[in-house]
């Protein structure tokens, strides 16, 4: 049975996600925490005003904006492409 894994280090990410990281990385990750909570109020607050529809969208960016508060603090506790730091300094 063939092995497909991806291995720590195998595939590099590019330079162009490596400039956004570099660039998103100074974002505090508690901006992405305050921007769910506010999204989850604004969709109670329209939902209260009968705005169903607008609330349901507004709602549904809670998700997104915790996924990038995670990856933001991945980024900033692991680095971009860590495995092949460590690799290159050994």
């Amino acid at each position: 049975m063939i092995d497909h894994r991806v291995r720590p280090g195998q595939k590099p990410e590019d330079q162009f996600t490596a400039l956004l990281e570099e660039q998103t990385s100074s974002i505090p990750t508690s901006l992405f925490l305050g921007a769910a909570f506010a999204s989850i109020i604004g969709s109670l607050s329209l939902k209260l005003s009968g705005k169903n529809d607008q609330a349901l969208f507004v709602g549904q960016w809670a998700a997104p904006f915790l996924l990038l508060g995670i990856y933001n603090k991945m980024v900033k506790q692991h680095g971009s492409d860590s495995a092949i730091h460590q690799m290159n300094q050994e």
